[in-house]
């Protein structure tokens, strides 16, 4: 799957431009800059330990320390579907010691589902690179007795109201996959918002919700071990990591949904230090070890310079901006 940013920048093309730039703005960096990072810097992730976006921030964070010669360490700030963790980051000290793992919720989601975000997303932020694009997947537990997005259709029009689906949040990318399969399907289920995807996946495994749809990173391991039944990836094809889990969009045409990561940095940070990160960001992504981890749970690798994220931010504000209107998704 080749993933195209804004620009139709592919990812390899993408990834290579990132890196070209990137040491080209570092064989020019005055002392002060050159010394940075001079302590560890902190990576908020917007969301609970446990989901996808935790995963690739802790995969990227490790190398990135590696590259760096100083800790990259995660903070976990969750709630308001991403809000508080990156509005932490957007009245932070813009000096590159305190940066965002962001998504398609903190800067494309949110300022169109809610009522209000405390920030703006491309105002108050110095995007850095784009990193992974990922897929969404809907799982049951398996005490569901159902085995197909069909049979799941079928059963919720045969008992409406009577099941939930948990998500990783009011606004997130998870709570819209479930927003719009119900008004694609035409069918009624409950949201139960949580803090992040761990504590929602603790009580579908549980079964005190049956449902939910959540990135395929964090899923994959229960997948694979059948503690989760997979009906159905949000992307519009089937993925290379479970090629046998057809798409959601073979019994719903049409329907297709996922998220992205990427790191930010608060508005006004210093062009050498984003041009560092950037350039330790991209390193990581070119990391084999990074790249099988990657693909264990189909994550595409983008790579981006700083200047091709903040215009992917700005063509995902307008494409969501549709779809959420004909869904009619507003939270307060």
């Amino acid at each position: 799957m080749t993933f195209k940013i804004a620009g139709n920048i592919t990812r390899r093309a993408g990834l290579a431009a990132g890196l070209a730039l990137t040491s080209l703005l570092l064989a020019g960096l005055p002392a002060a800059a050159a010394d940075y990072p001079e302590r560890q810097v902190t990576l908020v992730v917007p969301f609970a330990a446990g989901g996808s976006t935790d995963v690739v921030a802790r995969i990227i964070a490790q190398k990135m320390s590696d590259d760096l010669g100083q800790q990259v360490i995660i903070q976990n700030v969750a709630g308001a579907g991403g809000n508080i963790g990156a509005d932490t980051v957007a009245r932070a000290e813009p000096d590159g010691y305190t940066i965002l793992m962001g998504t398609v919720a903190t800067h494309a989601l949110n300022p169109l589902i809610l009522a209000s975000t405390p920030y703006d997303a491309e105002k108050d932020f110095a995007p850095v690179s784009l990193l992974v694009v990922v897929p969404n997947v809907l799982v049951v537990n398996p005490a569901l007795p159902v085995k197909t997005v069909a049979e799941l259709i079928a059963l919720l029009k045969a008992e409406p109201e009577k099941y939930s689906y948990a998500s990783s949040g009011n606004g997130t990318p998870l709570h819209l996959s479930g927003e719009l399969f119900k008004s694609m399907a035409g069918v009624d289920m409950q949201h139960v918002p949580y803090k992040g995807a761990g504590p929602a996946l603790n009580d579908v495994l549980a079964n005190q919700v049956p449902i939910m749809f959540d990135n395929l990173p964090s899923s994959s391991g229960h997948i694979k071990s059948g503690t989760l039944r997979a009906l159905g990836v949000t992307t519009a094809e089937r993925v290379p990591s479970f090629p046998d889990v057809p798409a959601i969009a073979e019994a719903i045409p049409g329907y297709e949904t996922y998220t992205w990561n990427a790191l930010f940095a608060p508005a006004g940070t210093p062009q050498p230090v984003i041009a560092r990160l950037n350039a330790s960001a991209n390193a990581a992504l070119a990391d084999p070890a990074v790249v099988e981890r990657m693909k264990e749970f189909s994550a595409t690798i983008v790579g981006s310079t700083p200047e091709a994220l903040g215009e992917h931010v700005h063509a995902e504000i307008a494409k969501w901006t549709p779809i959420v209107r004909d869904a009619k998704i507003k939270l307060d």
